[in-house]
């Protein structure tokens, strides 16, 4: 990861990773219209996370599919994972920088008691994992989405199904993809370029199309580039798509968080995009930000977004050292905001030191009677020595999960 050209990069595969560990947030939001507020009259209440356990049997099925020999081009690790429930019954994960190849059985050639992959594995800029029944079953072929262009790649995030035009009876799965430019320090995971959206169909997962809906390009400071759909919620109609900026990356003390707004069916429709400017909805508007001030406050660019009844409640890595680590809640009663919190913080296990927490998303497919599952993943601290480290110790870069239950907040 630490060297920005292609052939560096599908060594390290560190991908989204750490680069999301280092850009922590908290959420500080300025005062909103009146008609953007929701209050406890509309059943808003503030919520915060009363209690969290480990999720041992979902963390152990990544375990299971990753170690299993018998294939040698499926996924053995990734992370920037997302999910997405499929008309069939059937779950899909998408994943950013993935290894496929093969796992072998410990001991590794160190002598330590843990399984390990050779460091010539394949690495792929993305993958999609099938899983039916709880139990995961096969890997897409992979990467699904091709490189857009020479020292350009595309890491998918959210994903949903939808009409394949407004109205249309005829169901699609879009997937939101972020088009990142190798770059110098310190974009050394990539300058961030455009937001894309993929339309598959169903239910053969075919990709179909890809068109771009936000292109950054034309905006000359990196750090003020807004990717949009780390996370995404729909509500009555309409698809809210939250993004951020990589403040984080040009040193600058932490990101800001934004949102857009498409009515359904229309998400690969460029047109259809309206963005939140502050006070109003507009389309071809220069996104203004909904949290964060730019100094002290923000979120990382991947965080992620739920509704619980009327309340919307965001999760993101803490402010300072314990971004590398602990978990933090926030609850709003719009999209928009006001965002309240932090509401409660919480350290989910690590499997060892020197690694770091990033990357927290809720599974609402897998989520109901009051609890929440959360992935989170992990990786090498340093960017130096991580392909060794990603391949002595396979556990180091697979989603962790932690199984959440929201509680009455203030």
């Amino acid at each position: 990861m630490p060297d920005p050209s292609a052939r560096a990069r599908r060594r390290t595969g560190t991908g989204i990773g750490l680069v999301l560990a280092l850009v922590l947030g908290a959420v500080l939001l300025t005062a909103l219209p009146d008609d953007e507020r929701r209050g406890d009259a509309d059943g808003c209440a503030p919520r915060t996370v009363a209690s969290w356990s480990a999720d041992d049997p979902l963390t152990s099925e990544f375990s299971r599919y990753g170690d299993d020999a018998a294939r040698a081009d499926d996924w053995t690790g990734g992370d920037g994972t997302h999910s997405v429930r499929l008309p069939d019954g059937r779950l899909l994960w998408l994943f950013s920088d993935t290894y496929l190849g093969r796992v072998h059985r410990p001991p590794n050639p160190v002598g330590e008691s843990v399984a390990w992959r050779d460091s010539t594995e394949p690495l792929v800029r993305n993958s999609a994992v099938v899983m039916r029944d709880g139990r995961l079953e096969a890997t897409l072929p992979a990467p699904l989405f091709p490189d857009p262009a020479p020292d350009q790649w595309r890491w998918p995030v959210a994903a949903r199904v939808e009409p394949r035009s407004p109205g249309s009876s005829e169901k699609v799965l879009r997937v939101l993809l972020w088009v990142r430019t190798a770059g110098q320090a310190p974009w050394i995971y990539g300058v961030p370029t455009a937001t894309e959206v993929a339309t598959l169909s169903l239910p053969d997962l075919r990709p179909e199309s890809v068109v771009q809906v936000l292109d950054q390009r034309q905006v000359t400071d990196p750090s003020r580039r807004v990717l949009f759909g780390t996370t995404l919620v729909a509500r009555d109609g309409w698809t809210y798509v939250f993004g951020g900026d990589d403040r984080r990356a040009a040193a600058r003390p932490a990101s800001h968080a934004y949102v857009a707004r498409v009515a359904d069916g229309a998400l690969a429709d460029p047109a259809a995009w309206e963005y939140w400017n502050g006070s109003a909805w507009q389309t071809r508007a220069r996104p203004r930000p909904v949290l964060g001030d730019g100094r002290r406050t923000g979120v990382g660019s991947a965080f992620s977004v739920v509704r619980d009844g009327e309340t919307y409640v965001l999760f993101t890595m803490a402010t300072g050292t314990k971004g590398l680590t602990t978990l933090a809640a926030y609850w709003a009663c719009s999209p928009t905001g006001p965002w309240h919190g932090p509401a409660k913080e919480f350290t989910p296990a690590l499997p060892q030191s020197g690694v770091a927490a990033y990357n927290p998303q809720t599974h609402p497919a897998l989520s109901g009677d009051g609890r929440l599952v959360l992935s989170y993943d992990v990786n090498w601290m340093e960017t130096t020595g991580a392909a060794v480290m990603l391949s002595r110790n396979v556990s180091l870069y697979r989603p962790r999960f932690v199984t959440v239950r929201l509680g009455p907040g203030r």
